[in-house]
């Protein structure tokens, strides 16, 4: 639970990774961010072929303040993946799991909007120059409107569904012989009616 914005897509073209892991340092270094290089340039500078990988991960990876980690790393096919995911989605048999192997989503409800936004004009940024098939969807619709005001908003909605859920285990205790499932559910309805009497 928290405002997160989910993304996919590939590299151009293999020659460009070192190129792309420089710039991202660059960003990095700027804000005082913290970085990690994985594989910095792919074998013979060319991909595998697009259902085939390695357990290599090749890229660079940022966390800004109170934010999960971004990734800008792929898999020796060329599409983006972080290390979690090719350790628990890589060797999957089960095939409703491949697509998340290709799907990095990144929590950054606890920072504030302007990182959010920050980290979006980044992704606008290496998109027109590294990334091919890139989509992002962004539950704080900056990505799609460009509107700092609809993004304040949205956090706003967000931190007070996080404060209502809180509120809730602090005020509501579990009662004897209910499960987990019948606890939250209960939970979340009186979140559900307070909201609506709050309108």
């Amino acid at each position: 639970m928290g405002l997160s914005f989910h993304y996919s897509g590939s590299i151009i073209e293999p020659k460009l990774l070192p190129e792309l892991i420089e710039e991202v340092l660059d960003i990095a270094k700027i804000y005082g961010w913290k970085s990690s290089i994985y594989g910095t340039s792919f074998s013979n500078n060319s991909l595998s072929g697009i259902n085939e990988y390695s357990d290599e991960i090749f890229g660079v990876s940022i966390t800004p303040p109170e934010c999960e980690t971004i990734f800008f790393c792929f898999l020796s096919n060329g599409r983006m993946s972080s290390p979690a995911h090719l350790k628990f989605f890589g060797k999957s048999e089960d095939q409703d799991e491949n697509p998340f192997l290709y799907l990095i989503s990144v929590k950054t409800q606890f920072s504030n909007p302007l990182i959010h936004a920050t980290i979006i004009q980044i992704f606008r940024h290496l998109n027109q120059r590294y990334f091919s098939d890139f989509k992002l969807s962004d539950e704080g619709q900056y990505w799609e409107t460009n509107n700092e005001e609809i993004l304040k908003a949205n956090f706003a909605k967000y931190d007070a569904l996080l404060d209502s859920f809180h509120i809730g285990l602090e005020t509501m205790p579990m009662e004897a012989n209910e499960s987990f499932e019948d606890y939250f559910r209960r939970l979340f309805e009186l979140i559900e009616k307070r909201d609506r009497n709050n309108q």
